[in-house]
């Protein structure tokens, strides 16, 4: 992933260095487990550990690599220049390149996981402040972009944070899923290497055997940890756009935190761009771009083929590293954003009291009128209001029809603005279990 939209842990997650150090790590467990099973002498075990301090050199690899064409090979020969090439020996015995490549694969999404777990958690608890220092700040709902009903910017940042919490969820799941390892050999059926080595390399990288594995670890875990990062993305674009759409200056009900000296635009000094979210709603896009190819990886050839391969050496960094990025920068969105109360308070009066017309739909039908003839008293008042901008409680006191049915204190009880948020603290108590 380019640098403009990478953080330092995760990139490291995936840098080759990193990446040869986890194959050092499993082929060298292999080793003491198959030692311990005297399948090879203790001392050679041993001797691959006199490398644990070794900084593995990435150029020489792929020198190596240019000449065998095969990345493992070109690990171990290196691996044999530190180690001594007939202590070296017996590395690798019984195994295959998948073993290596698939569980350390695995490793690494483990890790980048446990980072966006903790990104996850972090976003939680800003939407959590803001929800309650919010709570009670009314706003108007909006249904196909058109003013609705009351609501409340806390209830909005609730609904977020209810959002993110289930993709937790989803992230921990996705997590255990993938946290498997295969030291099975060619074709996965132990011929070559005893089912030990395995639990025993497993057991030391926090992995869990894989119950059944061909010559790969089956692709439908990585299918569904990368479904779960494009679910995620989907949720961090939701959150986006409606911070996009409130800063939008015939609405500015909330905005984006303008810092000093940022500049808007470089041809007029007035503007105060959604940029970061702008540029979230890019990110998600591209996290969402490795789902196809991870669900197309679920079905290889008999017992082995490497179409997956170079999948999954372009979406596993780029996927992660991108998430991660767009967490962060959403979190620091919402700890910083800014909200406007008078400016809700006055968009919802845009039309005066229109909001309230469901309020006096319902009434009207309790008073014994008709569902039908209620609606079309109430529609035609409204009609009113939106093409006059006349004030909806008094076209209704003056409409002989509605008055016929409701008393002025009656209509005026259905002004109040208060019944649309009465029950905010028991859908707070739902989310936040509090």
């Amino acid at each position: 992933m380019i640098p403009r939209y990478s953080r330092p842990d995760m990139v490291a997650i995936w840098e080759p260095s990193t990446k040869f150090r986890i194959w050092y790590e499993i082929e060298a467990h292999a080793c003491d487990a198959m030692a311990d099973l005297g399948v090879i002498p203790r001392e050679n075990a041993d001797a691959v550990w006199k490398a644990k301090d070794v900084e593995f050199d990435v150029a020489r690899i792929d020198e190596i690599e240019a000449v065998t064409k095969h990345d493992v090979i070109a690990f171990l020969t290196h691996l044999a220049e530190h180690v001594g090439s007939d202590e070296a020996r017996f590395v690798h015995q019984g195994m295959t390149s998948s073993d290596v490549l698939d569980t350390t694969f695995n490793v690494q999404l483990v890790r980048a996981a446990d980072i966006l777990i903790a990104d996850l958690e972090g976003l939680l608890a800003a939407l959590k402040r803001r929800a309650y220092e919010h709570k009670d700040t009314v706003r108007i709902g909006r249904s196909h972009g058109i003013h609705a009903e009351p609501t409340t910017m806390g209830l909005t940042f609730a609904r977020f944070y209810a959002e993110m919490d289930r993709n937790l969820s989803r992230m921990r799941d996705a997590r255990a899923e993938v946290a498997t390892g295969a030291i099975s050999g060619a074709v996965g059926t132990f011929a070559n290497v005893d089912p030990a080595v395995e639990e025993h390399v497993c057991d030391k990288l926090g992995l869990v055997p894989e119950p059944i594995s061909t010559q790969v670890i089956p692709r439908d875990r990585h299918a569904a940890f990368f479904a779960t990062l494009g679910v995620i993305a989907s949720s961090v674009e939701n959150i986006a756009v409606e911070i996009r759409h409130m800063q939008r200056t015939e609405v500015l009900e909330g905005a984006e935190f303008f810092s000093m000296g940022q500049k808007g635009s470089s041809a007029m000094p007035h503007k105060k761009n959604p940029v970061l979210t702008e540029n979230l709603t890019g990110l998600a896009r591209m996290v969402r771009s490795a789902v196809i190819p991870a669900m197309e990886n679920v079905a290889l050839w008999h017992e082995r083929d490497i179409s997956h391969s170079s999948v999954e050496r372009m979406i596993g960094p780029d996927a992660t590293i991108t998430l991660d990025f767009a967490l962060a920068r959403l979190t620091g969105v919402i700890d910083k954003m800014l909200i406007f109360p008078d400016n809700m308070l006055e968009n919802m009066n845009k039309f005066p009291g229109l909001v309230m017309s469901q309020r006096v739909l319902l009434a009207l039908t309790q008073a014994g009128v008709s569902r039908e003839d209620a609606y079309s008293y109430v529609q035609r008042n409204a009609l009113k209001v939106w093409e006059h901008r006349t004030d909806f409680k008094q076209e209704l006191l003056a409409d002989a029809d509605v008055v016929a049915a409701l008393s002025p204190e009656e209509i005026e009880e259905k002004f109040d603005l208060g019944y649309h948020t009465k029950h905010v603290d028991t859908i707070f108590a739902r989310v936040f279990g509090e």
